[in-house]
């Protein structure tokens, strides 16, 4: 069982041909709705690649028995939620230009649940974003530990990201992230690199890298039709935690983790086109060969 903390969340995502000044206005070109929230993009992931997922959020009164609500039933993802009756399930406003800047506005509602709320004890957890004492908790916690700060990284405060990071085995970061966990901490990439027992930042159309046992490894993305790149850092994710637990090595899981995130990018939203592990095996094949690993990990 892999549980994943953090937001569940309605996705707007809106095109405008350019974005606003301030006290100004815009036509809105496009506008679609998606199921999104980085732990329910990364749960479902996990999910649909055939693994067993748990999904520790918050919601509010509007979740149960929605089409969200339902999807997640499908997939089987075990819900644990914190239902907050008098707020709105979080909800994310998302404004993308011409020229590809994006503004979005996220609404935390339910999210803020997670501040008074108790942490459970975890034997393999992935913590996405969500409140900051709520991860440090379940960090505290949990048994193997896998920590990615998301869009919140600038929500933690140094003494935060310290107390997370002294129990974190995995650290999932984008270069943005890498560099304002940097800053907040004062310290090098070389020396946040070495605080964790492994390290796996994606570099946008550069690839991602894996540093473990003092070794860096580099890994290609995939070239595919990209519709829409929002998601595919959780598929990586979902990607390479599903591969982890099944015993892979943590290079072969950041393939798998870019094979899965080549899937999510082919079509607008985050849970539109998830991988199952035979179309993972597929494309993989094609792309870095046979896949081949050992048994199940036990946590």
């Amino acid at each position: 069982m892999i549980s994943v903390v953090g937001h569940t969340a309605v996705d707007h995502i809106s095109h405008v041909h350019h974005l606003p000044e301030k006290n100004a206005s815009t036509h809105i070109t496009d506008r679609q709705i998606f199921f999104g929230g980085g732990a329910a993009n990364i749960a479902a992931g996990i999910a649909m690649l055939g693994e067993e997922a748990a999904l520790i959020s918050c919601v509010g009164s509007d979740f149960s028995g929605s089409d969200y609500d339902r999807w997640q039933k499908e997939l089987k993802i075990r819900q644990q939620f914190f239902v907050v009756p008098d707020a709105h399930t979080p909800t994310a406003f998302m404004f993308t230009d011409d020229a590809g800047d994006q503004v979005t506005f996220f609404e935390w509602g339910a999210s803020r649940q997670f501040a008074s709320a108790d942490a459970p004890a975890l034997p393999f957890v992935h913590m996405a974003t969500a409140d900051p004492e709520f991860n440090c908790r379940v960090a505290e916690r949990g048994g193997f530990v896998s920590f990615d700060p998301g869009q919140d990284v600038f929500w933690y405060t140094k003494d935060q990201l310290d107390a997370i990071l002294t129990n974190t085995d995995i650290l999932f970061a984008n270069q943005h992230e890498v560099a304002a966990m940097c800053r907040t901490l004062e310290t090098t990439e070389e020396t946040l690199i070495r605080r964790v027992t492994m390290a796996v930042f994606t570099m946008s159309g550069e690839g991602s890298r894996l540093y473990v046992g003092g070794t860096k490894h580099t890994i290609p993305v995939i070239k595919v039709c990209c519709a829409d790149p929002t998601g595919a850092g959780d598929a990586y994710r979902a990607g390479f935690l599903s591969a982890f637990a099944k015993g892979y090595d943590p290079l072969t899981c950041c393939r798998i983790g870019t094979v899965t995130a080549s899937f999510v990018v082919e079509h607008p939203g985050c849970q539109t086109h998830l991988a199952t592990w035979e179309q993972m095996t597929a494309r993989y094949r094609g792309a870095f060969g046979d896949l081949h690993g050992p048994g199940p990990r036990r946590f």
